[in-house]
């Protein structure tokens, strides 16, 4: 079982997307699609859950789109995935040994830390894939 699972994966792929978007009116959903290589259809519902979590905003019509709900520096990956996952899991269920338990709730909470990142600072690895690029040329 992955930790993380597409759903994560494509929601926080949606909500790059959008924090990349420099204009001021919504991203069409069909744009967002394409650049992230997600299934139009799938790509709703995950929207869906995220509008309800307020991270985005949508605006019907035929000029409408997503947008952030707020700041790409305010909205936190772990937000994000919470939002889609319900929980960030390392074990689905409480085993019979204390020491387990409580080895995999630290182990929780270390991940949480690990996702408590804004969506602004993801253009950080922008830079590292580019320095990776110039030195395998």
């Amino acid at each position: 079982m992955p930790l993380i699972s597409t759903k994560g994966i494509y929601g926080l792929s949606a909500m790059h997307e959008l924090a990349k978007h420099n204009d001021d009116s919504p991203m069409q959903i069909k744009d967002i699609s394409a650049n992230a290589s997600i299934p139009q259809n799938y790509l709703e519902q995950l929207l869906g859950k995220l509008r309800k979590a307020g991270l985005v905003n949508s605006i019907r019509g035929a000029r409408g789109g997503y947008h952030l709900a707020r700041s790409a520096d305010d909205i936190k990956v772990v937000d994000i995935l919470i939002a889609l996952e319900d929980d960030l899991k390392i074990a689905d269920q409480k085993t019979n040994n204390p020491i387990l338990d409580l080895f995999f709730d630290e182990s929780k909470e270390k991940m949480k830390k690990i996702f408590d990142l804004s969506l602004s600072k993801l253009d950080d690895y922008q830079n590292k894939y580019n320095q990776f690029l110039h030195y395998n040329i």
